[in-house]
């Protein structure tokens, strides 16, 4: 059985003459197969026949209708599994069986038989999960699945992302699960333009206990389907539907009217899908806390219904709504319904302006989490006026909102200076170095993470602003800052009184030795991760204050740093480091030389990266590898 089970190979079954069953064994505890015994030959001399018979074997001859009885009465899985893998057609014919169609046996012998099979390569959350990719998804396969798992309560998570251009899953793939896995609880339907209502439809009525539906690029599909669903799976939790052209407002409607234990859906790039539909669905799925809906024609009256009747959304992402206004993000904060949300996305929407955020920090009183992305219409008053309004708000994340200059942030700081945990600058081209009186603005004591990334404008200045407003940051990332140098970044550094843990310096090359010496003398005893990748102005000077200074690091990345193998003879001899990854990508200047102090860093080592590090040959390489088993090297 677990041959079927895990089957893998070609879908090619075995195509010959079906095995006659008398040979094999007795079906069920009542009914014999009886076949004539063979007799020895009465031939004393050569004799010449004509071997070819045109005859089928006895089992051959029988109808399905015939094999069907004989099959649900196989005493154990193992058996029904065994048949299977006959012929194809004894395949398909046993994937047609029901589960509550099989005749149980109840003698002992049989019992013991069935609870020997059991199977015991079970997820951990209690279900078997079978994906089909590409090629491997055949009707044969998911056949073989489906009829290789029904002794074991059949799959709980089956996913199938495209599909055999020849011989693709097609509906009867979908019949097969539906009559082999009753207790199917999640399914994922990626780019299968071959499965249609009918594939949903056999799901809707084999499969009740259906908790997940994930239905991407899915063109065969329409709203048919969709409401066959609802019908037949009240239990549904999740439902995500993304680029299915052919479904809209009703199969939504079907959706709010039959899942009442719906949490979380996701809809994105469904042009059937309307107001109407999802405010049918919001309205009406009490429990629903995670929403996401991306590129989909709805206007200012679906987000007044998200504002009015989400009263349990937790987390709620907008992306891409081009019809919906200022006003319709304005009343959705107004109408004081979003009172659990806690983590709020919004991006590439017009309507989010200063106004409108503003009343969202108003309306959202326990909001955590915001992001907002490409949102071209929010400046310094509004983002000043939203963290004033937000007081539960512990991360802050900002990509691409050109508005928003150095004022705005350092003011939103000011303004969260007991919860904010974390901010996140992200291509924000509107921040340049100005001069702003910082000594008459409270500091942000809470502020833990600062991640400052690809924002030309922010330089030295900006930095050691932010740097005296947040002392207690541990984690800094400020990938792309060219504009950075010493001067700079040594207030932030001097500042840190409960010392820094990580710091990610990618692109930053305008720092020199004199800093990293700065920060591994005033960190080095927290610091656990340094990335000084593309930081080209770093030598050997930085590898010896970093062997001498740090105790805990174990990550450190120098890719294409001014190093040579005497900074790599120096850090091998800290004795106090116990790194775990290394980086040296693209360090021309390391060479073969380096091979013994890389064996004695690899005692500890988990990680090398090696690629680009043209002065070590390739017979090095090998022999590293062999050296450094238990060390995963790129070369």
């Amino acid at each position: 059985m677990p041959t079927l089970l895990n089957y893998t190979g070609d879908d090619e079954l075995y195509s010959g003459s079906s095995l006659d069953l008398g040979r094999l064994y007795t079906i069920g505890s009542n009914v014999d197969v009886y076949y004539s015994p063979n007799k020895r030959a009465r031939i004393a001399a050569p004799f010449i026949f004509d071997c070819k018979q045109d005859q089928k074997s006895s089992i051959e001859v029988l109808p399905d209708e015939c094999l069907f009885e004989i099959f649900r009465r196989l005493p154990s899985a193992k058996e029904r599994s065994s048949c299977a893998c006959v012929s194809k057609q004894w395949l398909m014919l046993m994937s047609s069986i029901c589960k509550a169609e099989i005749e149980r046996s109840t003698s002992f012998d049989d019992v013991q038989m069935i609870s020997s099979d059991e199977d015991q390569d079970i997820e951990g959350d209690g279900y078997l999960t079978r994906c089909l990719e590409g090629t491997k998804a055949t009707d044969v396969r998911l056949a073989a699945i489906a009829v290789g798992t029904s002794g074991r309560g059949g799959l709980g998570k089956l996913s199938i992302r495209g599909s055999n251009a020849v011989r693709g899953v097609t509906n009867y793939g979908l019949f097969a699960v539906a009559h082999g896995c009753p207790y199917l609880r999640s399914l994922s339907l990626w780019n299968v333009s071959s499965i249609g209502d009918e594939g949903l439809s056999h799901i809707a009525k084999g499969c009740h206990l259906l908790e997940k539906l994930d239905l991407c690029l899915s063109s065969s599909i329409t709203n048919k389907g969709l409401i066959a669903i609802a019908e037949g799976c009240p239990n549904l939790t999740t439902l995500n539907i993304e680029s299915c052209s052919k479904i809209g407002n009703e199969g939504l409607q079907a959706i709010a009217r039959f899942c009442p234990k719906l949490q979380s859906i996701s809809i994105k790039d469904c042009p059937l899908v309307g107001d109407r539909g999802l405010s049918s669905l919001l309205s009406s799925a009490f429990e629903l806390s995670r929403v996401k809906l991306q590129a989909l024609n709805i206007t200012d009256f679906s987000l007044a219904v998200i504002g009015h009747y989400g009263k349990a959304i937790t987390n709620l992402v907008l992306c891409g709504l081009k019809n919906v206004t200022e006003r319709g993000f304005w009343v959705m904060g107004v109408a004081q319904g979003l009172q659990k949300l806690v983590s709020f996305s919004v991006t590439s929407c017009r309507g989010v302006t200063d106004t409108s955020i503003q009343a969202m920090g108003k309306g959202c009183t326990n909001l955590k989490q915001m992001c907002i992305r490409k949102c071209c219409f929010v400046s310094d008053s509004g983002l000043i006026a939203f963290t004033k309004a937000a007081g539960s708000l512990e991360s802050l994340q900002l990509e691409e909102c050109n508005r928003v200059t150095q004022s705005g942030i350092i003011g939103a700081l000011s303004n969260i200076k007991t919860k904010l945990k974390s901010l996140t600058l992200v291509k924000c081209m509107g921040i340049k170095d100005i001069d702003v009186e910082v000594s008459m603005l409270s500091g942000c004591d809470s502020l833990q993470s600062l991640s400052i990334q690809n924002c030309p404008g922010f330089g030295s200045a900006s930095m050691a602003k932010v740097g005296k407003l947040c002392p207690q940051i541990q984690n800094v990332d400020l990938t792309g800052l060219h504009g950075i140098t010493d001067a700079g970044l040594l207030p932030l550094l001097e500042n840190c009184s409960a010392g820094l843990v990580n710091i990610n310096l990618t692109g930053c090359w305008n720092l020199t030795d004199n800093i990293i010496s700065a920060l591994v003398r005033l960190h080095g005893a927290t610091l656990e991760l340094l990335n000084l990748d593309g930081c080209w102005k770093i030598t050997d000077a930085s590898l010896l204050a970093i062997a001498h200074n740090c105790l805990l690091l174990n990550d450190l990345d120098m890719s294409k740093c001014a190093i040579t193998d005497a900074g790599i003879a120096v850090l091998s001899g800290a004795r106090q480091l116990s790194l775990q990854v290394l980086s040296l990508s693209g360090c021309s200047e390391v060479s073969s030389k380096s091979v013994p102090f890389l064996t004695k860093l690899g005692e500890t080592l988990l990680g090398l990266n090696l690629q680009g590090c043209n002065s070590i040959g390739s017979s090095t390489i090998e022999l590293l590898m062999e050296n450094l088993w238990r060390c995963d090297i790129l070369a």
